[in-house]
């Protein structure tokens, strides 16, 4: 195990994507956070009411994203090269080669967030260290590597079970936006507001009327539910981080450690199966 860890680090501190993918993420982040920091110059608000908190976590589902593209590709890599093959042949099991192929992969997602961290700092000459409580910061970023690792699990499963890298590049890419779109919807349904006021024609003019309950606002159980799935879903806990709407952060960490267990045993009992020709 040490030596397949050892040689799969090796292999990845020389891939190219994994760097490229760091440089774009750096950028990305810097200058996210550096237009976030112009729209609050802009802002009407006062300077005092805004903070690096409000912009800091804005990336955070799209971390994904470069987890996905570079565990793929990375995977397809190995399969392609005939690497994975010739790790079996020269004894190693296969529950030790997808342990080490997962083990990489999050040193590699670990590296996402940490340049992801690093490029949001760029933040703080203008709006000041983060306004949020010292253990409130650290419970958010460590949900973060949380809900990274538990998208490292699934698309490391995932990689495994692909011998084409292009296959399993695309498949990665798409199953990612597929759970953005399910976890962008569900948000969406729980911010309808409770009650509404739709606008009414007088003599006076345009004026809003009277507060009416909202069809669309979700009650009870299906709230309950709904609200679940949001935290289940490793992109849907990006979003409630970039929106900084964390209530639940025990449930959310034991999600994730969940979420990392089932697809780590799923992942091993497929790669045994695998046929490796």
């Amino acid at each position: 195990m040490r030596e397949l860890l050892r040689a799969g680090l090796s292999r990845m501190m020389k891939n190219k994507t994994l760097w490229a993918a760091t440089a774009v993420l750096l950028a990305w982040s810097a200058g996210s956070m550096l237009n976030g920091c112009r729209q609050a110059a802009m802002s009407i608000m006062s300077s005092s009411d805004l903070f690096l908190d409000h912009y800091y976590f804005n990336l955070a589902p799209l971390l994904g994203l470069f987890c996905a593209v570079f565990i793929s590709l990375f995977l397809g890599t190995e399969y392609s090269d005939g690497t994975i093959r010739n790790k079996i042949i020269v004894g190693h099991s296969r529950n030790t080669v997808f342990l080490s192929h997962l083990g990489v992969c999050f040193t590699a997602s670990l590296v996402f967030a940490a340049v992801w961290f690093a490029g949001g700092l760029a933040g703080i000459p203008f709006l000041g260290w983060f306004h949020m409580p010292a253990l409130q910061l650290v419970c958010f970023l460590l949900l973060a590597v949380l809900f990274i690792g538990a998208l490292c699990a699934f698309f490391t499963t995932l990689g495994s079970l692909f011998s084409n890298k292009a296959a399993g590049a695309v498949s990665a890419i798409l199953l990612f936006l597929a759970l953005m779109v399910l976890a962008s919807m569900i948000y969406n349904r729980l911010c309808e507001p409770e009650m509404f006021s739709g606008v009414v024609m007088t003599a006076q003019g345009i004026q809003m009327g009277d507060p009416v309950p909202n069809p669309d606002y979700l009650r009870g159980g299906a709230r309950v539910f709904c609200e679940i799935l949001l935290e289940l879903l490793p992109t849907g806990q990006g979003i409630l981080l970039a929106n900084l709407e964390i209530a639940h952060p025990l449930r959310m960490a034991l999600f994730s450690l969940g979420t990392i267990a089932a697809c780590t045993g799923a992942g091993m009992f497929a790669f045994r199966q695998k046929d490796l020709k």
